[in-house]
């Protein structure tokens, strides 16, 4: 009875522990309670970004790994150099790319790359750590399914 009661006491407090810890964290907004929005100038700066996913290839979807140099402008402008190498056709150096960026209130947002002539990648972002990390995913075109995490390297 004594082991019964004691576990039912420790549960408690595990549930009231998490509980307290939650509600502490208690905002809807992806940069969190004490920060009161975010603008476009929110990532301002250079990023260091590590992408995974796959991506169109030869005779359908491939995987594929990366990384990039992003550098926001703080004003809905970005450019950026990557290295993509897909599973199927190899590896592409420095491949220059520029696009905008929309910041919403709530800190998520949407960057229009375009990496290429003709070609348009939507990804949609979270802000984490005021600014000091994004964590995306390529929205469209759909044969494109990529995530990514970008650490700042700098302010600019």
């Amino acid at each position: 009875m004594r082991r019964k009661a004691g576990m039912a006491i420790a549960a408690g407090a595990v549930i009231v522990g998490v509980g307290g810890w939650i509600g502490s964290r208690g905002s809807a907004y992806a940069q969190g309670p004490a920060t009161p929005g975010c603008t476009d100038a929110t990532i301002r700066g250079t990023y260091g970004i590590q992408m995974q996913g796959t991506i169109p290839g030869p005779g359908g979807s491939q995987a594929a790994i990366g990384v990039a140099v992003r550098t926001y402008d703080g004003a809905g402008g970005f450019t950026q150099i990557d290295n993509l190498k897909g599973a199927a056709t190899g590896i592409v150096f420095d491949r220059p790319g520029s696009g905008t960026y929309q910041v919403n209130e709530d800190c998520t947002a949407v960057a229009l790359l375009q990496p290429g002539p003709g070609i348009i990648i939507e990804e949609r972002m979270v802000i984490v750590d005021h600014g000091n990390e994004l964590r995306s995913i390529s929205a469209s075109p759909p044969p494109i399914m990529v995530s990514a995490v970008q650490l700042r390297i700098d302010r600019r």
